[in-house]
């Protein structure tokens, strides 16, 4: 079994800056990809920023430029910096990331979600 857990959300203003962070914990041999998601009410799930294994990282049109994932192997987290937020940004933001279990299982879960709010 494998969690994710995400933490850092909350309420910020037009301009400000959050760090969502997410704790991969369980029976993990190996970690490949690492991901945000966000969903807002009445949108569809939008996939924010991806890294890989290796560091490499992709943004969505929408965040590039303010957004920044990077992540901790040793800690197996992965973090999203959050500059310059827009009250569009306000979702519910996910982490998901898949790689293999102690028991050579692959393994894909997602995060429970951490609620971001940006208004004035």
């Amino acid at each position: 079994q494998v969690q994710l857990v995400e933490s850092g959300g909350g309420l910020v203003q037009p301009g400000g800056s959050l760090r969502l962070s997410c704790a991969a914990s369980g029976s993990i041999f190996s970690i490949n990809g690492m991901n945000w998601y966000r969903q807002a009410p009445g949108k569809e799930r939008e996939l924010v920023a991806a890294i890989t294994s290796g560091g490499s990282a992709n943004y969505a049109d929408s965040v590039k430029g303010r957004f920044t994932i990077s992540r901790d192997n040793a800690k197996s987290m992965v973090y999203l910096q959050m500059n310059s937020l827009k009250p569009e940004d306000t979702a519910v933001y996910h982490c998901t990331a898949d790689g293999i279990t102690t028991t050579g299982w692959p393994w894909n879960y997602w995060g429970q979600g951490t609620q971001v709010t940006v208004s004035s």
